[in-house]
């Protein structure tokens, strides 16, 4: 194995393999840490955790167990693979969890780049964008778990980490791999080892993975990943991607969105206008009103037509809920809620699953005890159709502020017409 990858969460794994795959690399992502090595074939493994939003300790842990078994296959670099949007609070879980794989892996220093300008995410002046809106007006700053409201990336993750934080600005990252590399080895010089590095195009981070050849440990979206496939096939190290996908066939198919984000909530008000739709009310479930069976019973009911079963309201709706019940609590009944419900599904004959929010994602992968997932075609920009390894399942994971509108019926037809 060459580059070891650990994910915070399952949509932003299967994201990053996306992007290596298409740049050529043979990509598996595991299903939280494997008991067993890796296959001899598998050039790039991505231990996917669901470890964004959970306390900082167990987000340590479950990274340096990834970091200890990658280490075991050999890789020679790493990459901490978060979200996009930067997804933490100023405890963390991003700092803590890049401190302690510097120590571990014994890095002196780790750029920090979540850029990934292909869906609208940039950095300037080391501030997040989310198209043309800094991060903290994009709609995040409503998020109800990890709500961002400072753009600045030096900032926000400066009380998340023991380290001083440093910057290389634009103007250095247009000057090539050479000056972005200087930039980074200044900061690291001035006491500064996390370095927020700028980028606006596919070209920056093409020249910050070049610059990074040699750095024992990455950070970022998957968008720096873009660079790194070469520095391994200028060494004549790949073996080149078999095109062997299959598709998922004529099976039935299910859309679960758990993401409260504007973009999923534009996607489920333009799918319900054409399929099936049962809407989840968090009291209902914290109640006991509604149950993973009741909605199965639904499910089952209108499997013909890839019905959609969602939580996804409005920012507002969802502070008052969690006010009622707590915060914690109803996030973690909503997931266990979709998890079961996944169960449910896969037990009456579904093949296709389309689910929205890194959150429900990993609760739906976790639910069905999956093992490993093959990375396969793009569906739109960081979500690639993915299959189980071993298992007759097809899914598509979506973080939440990715796709379009009318992203869910999209990915049923990138899955083969599943249900239809």
């Amino acid at each position: 194995m060459l580059l070891g990858c650990i994910g915070d969460d399952f949509t932003g794994s299967s994201d990053l393999g996306n992007t290596l795959r298409k740049a050529g690399m043979r990509v598996t992502q595991y299903v939280g840490v494997p008991k067993e090595p890796a296959a001899p074939e598998v050039e790039v493994g991505i231990v996917a955790l669901k470890s964004r939003t959970v306390p900082v300790a167990k987000a340590v842990r479950l990274s340096l167990d990834a970091a200890d078994w990658l280490l075991a296959q050999g890789c020679r670099q790493f990459f901490f693979k978060y979200c996009s949007t930067f997804d933490s609070t100023p405890e963390g879980n991003i700092g803590p969890v890049i401190d302690a794989l510097t120590e571990r892996l014994g890095a002196d220093r780790a750029i920090v780049c979540p850029a990934f300008p292909a869906a609208g995410r940039t950095v300037y002046a080391g501030h997040l964008f989310v198209g043309d809106r800094l991060l903290s007006e994009s709609g995040m700053e409503n998020h109800p778990l990890t709500p961002m409201r400072d753009p600045d990336l030096r900032r926000w993750l400066a009380p998340q980490t023991r380290h001083p934080v440093g910057h290389v600005a634009a103007r250095e990252v247009f000057a090539g791999a050479e000056a972005i590399a200087a930039g980074v080895s200044r900061e690291v010089a001035a006491g500064r080892p996390l370095v927020v590095v700028d980028a606006i195009r596919d070209e920056d981070l093409l020249a910050i993975g070049r610059a990074a050849r040699d750095h024992r440990l990455l950070t970022g979206g998957s968008g720096i990943a873009l660079g790194l496939p070469a520095n391994f096939r200028d060494e004549g190290l790949l073996a080149g991607v078999a095109d062997d996908w299959s598709a998922a066939g004529a099976g039935p198919a299910v859309v679960l969105s758990g993401s409260c984000s504007t973009m999923t909530r534009s996607q489920v008000a333009r799918y319900v206008a054409g399929h099936p739709a049962l809407e989840i009310d968090p009291d209902d479930l914290a109640d006991g009103r509604m149950t993973a069976a009741l909605a199965a019973g639904w499910v089952r009911a209108h499997l013909a037509d890839a019905p959609l079963v969602y939580t996804s309201a409005d920012p507002d709706a969802v502070r008052a809920a969690q006010e009622r019940h707590g915060r914690d609590a109803i996030a973690a009944r909503i997931e266990g809620f979709f998890a079961e419900l996944a169960r449910e599904m896969v037990a009456a004959g579904v093949t296709g699953l389309v689910t929205a929010g890194g959150e429900t994602s990993g609760a739906v992968v976790e639910g069905l005890a999956l093992q490993a997932l093959e990375i396969g075609p793009e569906i739109a920009p960081g979500v690639p159709a993915v299959r189980a390894s071993g298992r007759p399942l097809w899914l598509a994971l979506k973080s939440g502020n990715f796709g379009d509108a009318d992203f869910f019926e999209t990915a049923l037809v990138a899955l083969q017409g599943a249900g239809r």
